[in-house]
């Protein structure tokens, strides 16, 4: 069934009220903070309307630098670990029986409720030293006495993959259960290993779907803003928190608005390669 494109002025009348708040609520707001990126900042802390590239410059100092190297390594890494991790425990999810099924998506979706606070000072207690997991080795034998496990990159990583380990698990799971069983068992039948036939078979007709999955962790691991803080030290906050601490503490919104600017463009960057993943998955 083929379907008739748009005729008249009337037939776009559906797509007014999205167009709108797409407007009001994205397009506005971005081209604001576009514009006040190239302002320019007064000494007394306001800045004032100008065209100039002084805010983009500073990137190319070697903190800033540092900064945004960082937050887009961090992003890459906890992807890594989500996929690594997920992959295996989705396709293991999607084999049991559906009872377990929704148990384990009932957990998931648990874990989805809890706020950026909450996950972060969990993590802070399990890592501290007076009520940290440390404890539990030392009374099994394992330790001599309890040590602190943070402030750490390692962590920050901990934190963040457990943030976003549920959105990997739902992300995968319909591809996973719509995977023919019958793959893997022909792989069986012609001698190949569970772990072989999983990564001969599984993997390769997942690979879309995987990398679809890393774009769209990476994109939310790089907004973090709360967990590097409470887990980690100044050197390892993001690019989110430094927006946060120029534009308020520092008082220096334009900086702040071209760092944000490159965040959004990186971000709308990452979305657009999933989009191409998508289409180029239904294509092949």
């Amino acid at each position: 069934m083929r379907r008739e494109p748009p005729q008249k002025a009337l037939d776009y009348a559906p797509l007014a009220f999205p167009a709108a708040m797409l407007i009001l609520f994205f397009v506005v707001p971005f081209a604001t903070m576009i514009a006040v990126s190239f302002f320019q900042r007064n000494p007394a802390g306001f800045y004032s309307p100008a065209f100039v590239l002084d805010n983009y410059a500073r990137f190319i100092s070697p903190f800033f630098a540092g900064v945004l190297g960082f937050s887009l390594m961090l992003a890459i890494a906890v992807a890594v670990v989500c996929v690594v991790i997920g992959l295996p425990f989705t396709y293991l999810l999607a084999r049991m029986s559906r009872k377990a099924q929704v148990l384990w998506l009932v957990v998931l979706l648990s874990i989805l409720s809890l706020s950026e606070v909450i996950i972060g000072f969990a993590w802070s207690t399990l890592f501290s030293r007076t009520a940290g997991i440390t404890n539990l080795l030392v009374m099994i034998g394992l330790m001599e006495k309890p040590v602190a496990l943070m402030p750490n990159f390692g962590a920050v990583l901990t934190g963040m993959a457990y943030q976003a380990l549920p959105y990997t698990v739902l992300v995968l799971y319909p591809a996973l259960v719509r995977l023919d069983p019958t793959l893997t068992e022909a792989a069986r039948t012609l001698g190949a290993s569970p772990i072989r036939a999983f990564f001969t078979v599984v993997v390769p007709a997942l690979r879309n779907t995987i990398l679809a999955t890393l774009i769209m962790v990476f994109i939310f691991a790089l907004g973090s803003y709360l967990l590097p803080q409470i887990l980690g030290r100044p050197q390892h906050w993001t690019l989110s928190v430094l927006i946060t601490d120029q534009a308020i503490y520092q008082s220096n919104m334009p900086f702040a608005a071209a760092m944000a600017v490159f965040l959004v463009l990186v971000t709308l960057g990452m979305v657009a390669l999933t989009l191409f993943v998508g289409r180029k998955g239904e294509t092949a």
